[in-house]
């Protein structure tokens, strides 16, 4: 039976082997290295700026969107929800519960994001936006949303679940501070990892804002991940995954120049 959801998805059977052995100690120089050449690679697939870092949260990609919304976000800031669907909804409902000052932009289910829709909503700080809105398989105008921020100096966070590896993403040219994905989408690995990219304007605002979370603080995960290391006990058997898929991809050519890729179970099928 082949699994054509939009995750988690199959896996490559080399992928699929490395969850077939005992988990290893992860406290070591060696895991660290792993750890390391994860971040490197996803910022280098990421184009992000000079300066980025990657964390590893062991979440599902909500984990990672509230993170963002308690770690880079303030009660000062006012924030522009894009809400197009079930995850557009979820950032609109983490605002609520983190007591963010937001607005919301409706889109209708399945419609794109217009830019009629953001221009009165110039004197604000951040916006945030599911790039590709699973729930209605929307994929928004990064390249208008992108020059809105720019021209008006908005903080721009993306959440890029389903969307890392599948299509179009230049964090650099962007000007995203911030960058979400997850590893049971176009990474074809088992859930339980969630991966933030951040450009030196987030560490910024991590390193300046009061940590309000021990177990999702962007803080912490930041110090940690200058040894290699996380915070707490990551999901090690899918950290370990991550960087077997990301090592294939880069040992066959990285990311294609259109900035797509696929699965590498369906470049199987289609070679069979």
């Amino acid at each position: 039976m082949l699994n054509f959801t939009v995750g988690p998805v199959m896996s490559d059977p080399d992928i699929i082997d490395v969850a077939n052995h005992s988990t290893p100690y992860f406290r070591t120089s060696e895991f660290s290295e792993i750890v390391k050449e994860n971040e490197r690679l996803f910022l280098e697939f990421l184009k992000a700026p000079a300066g980025s870092y990657a964390v590893f949260l062991t979440a599902s990609g909500t984990g990672s969107m509230e993170s963002a919304v308690m770690n880079i976000l303030n009660s000062s800031d006012r924030v522009i929800v894009i809400n197009g669907g079930s995850f557009g909804q979820r950032f609109v409902e983490l605002c609520e519960l983190h007591n963010r000052t937001y607005t919301e932009v409706k889109c209708e289910f399945g419609h794109q994001l217009k830019i009629e829709q953001l221009s009165d909503l110039e004197d604000y700080t951040a916006l945030l936006i599911n790039m590709h809105e699973t729930s209605s398989g929307v994929l928004y105008d990064m390249k208008m949303v992108s020059e809105f921020c720019w021209e008006n100096n908005i903080l721009l966070i993306v959440d890029a679940i389903s969307a890392f590896l599948s299509d179009d993403i230049d964090m650099e040219t962007l000007g995203a501070a911030a960058v979400i994905t997850g590893s049971q989408k176009a990474l074809a690995v088992q859930p339980g990892v969630s991966l933030i990219a951040l450009a030196p304007t987030a560490i910024d605002r991590v390193e300046k804002n009061k940590e309000v979370c021990m177990y999702l603080s962007l803080k912490q995960a930041l110090k940690n991940g200058e040894r290699g290391q996380t915070p707490f006990t990551p999901a090690v058997t899918t950290l370990l995954q991550i960087n077997k898929r990301l090592t294939q991809i880069s040992n066959r050519g990285g990311y294609c120049r259109k900035g797509r890729i696929s699965p590498l179970w369906l470049r199987t099928l289609e070679t069979a």
